[in-house]
């Protein structure tokens, strides 16, 4: 794991904890259901943020034996139980509370006090998402949309980090909205339909993670710039005389697998083969450093009629 990723989620650890325990404070001090909807969220984003790191250590575990490409994937495994946990610990949880509190309404008490709770979580939750932000433009092309770096990036800590802190700010806005709009109409739905709105939107980012999980589970090729980069890095080759094919996988975040079936010259002695591979392997790891396995099959180019 990149040390950008182990900071910004060393930063939303602290910053989802503190908060779920003042929000549990404001829940018990107040009966608010959007804040303890809130707090529901704010410890399953302390949880996932446990997981993240668990997933970073497992996957630096060395091959075995039994798992001779190495554990990379178990980062996309547990972000993948991430986005679990977001559904039914966040969403669900607070889907259940609102409709709870929307059914069977209570007052609210101590307004004052969820008001405060939740403006000191706005801060930090800005922090979290001011840290999370300033490690992806370490890493994402500036011309790149945040929306684009989420649905492409082969890092999960990052994009989850980053949707989780963007949902915690729009779900403490629904909460306040919902705290406040019960204090001036004396309807305590309106805390209700805060909550029901923060379960619709935790529910709806972790729709987005899964299907991007499940996305970098079953394997995807390298994106096209680095595709590219690596064609050009064989043909660049001086015995290349033809790419005829490439597949790439990647094996965690850090680990793309290149396959190429290349065409030498007929003429070639094996030694000569040999070091022209060698060659190639060397050009590809240069231009993408992620590269880590490379299996390189030679072959006589045909003519297809």
């Amino acid at each position: 794991m990149q040390e950008g990723s182990r900071k910004a989620i060393i930063a939303a650890f602290f910053a989802n904890l503190g908060i779920a325990i003042a929000k549990f404070t404001g829940f018990i001090l107040t009966g608010s259901a959007g804040l303890l909807a809130e707090a529901g969220h704010s410890l399953a984003d302390t949880g996932n943020q446990a997981l993240l790191m668990l997933g970073g250590r497992r996957a630096a575990r060395k091959p075995t034996e039994r798992h001779q490409f190495g554990f990379g994937n178990e980062r996309y495994f547990w972000a993948f139980v991430v986005a679990l946990v977001l559904f039914s610990m966040g969403g669900l949880f607070a889907l259940y509370e609102g409709i709870q509190k929307l059914l069977h309404p209570h007052e609210a008490d101590s307004i004052g006090i969820a008001i405060g709770i939740l403006l000191a979580a706005v801060a930090l939750e800005t922090y979290s998402l001011r840290t999370a932000v300033k490690e992806v433009n370490h890493i994402k092309p500036p011309e790149m949309s945040y929306w684009t770096f989420v649905r492409t990036a082969k890092q999960p800590e990052l994009p989850i980090v980053l949707l989780e802190d963007v949902g915690a700010e729009i779900g403490l806005l629904f909460a306040l909205f919902g705290v406040v709009m019960t204090h001036f109409t004396g309807n305590p739905r309106w805390d209700a339909v805060g909550s029901v709105a923060i379960g619709v939107l935790l529910v709806i980012i972790a729709a987005i993670l899964a299907v991007r999980m499940k996305a970098l589970l079953i394997g995807e090729s390298a994106d096209d710039a680095d595709q590219q980069a690596i064609e050009a890095a064989l043909t660049s080759t001086p015995q290349v005389e033809r790419v005829i094919h490439i597949r790439t996988i990647y094996f965690g975040p850090d680990e793309l697998m290149v396959a190429a079936k290349l065409g030498f010259a007929a003429d070639m002695t094996v030694e000569q083969l040999a070091a022209a591979v060698d060659g190639a392997e060397a050009a590809v790891r240069a231009s993408v450093p992620t590269v880590g396995l490379i299996y390189i099959e030679p072959d006589l180019y045909r003519e297809t009629v």
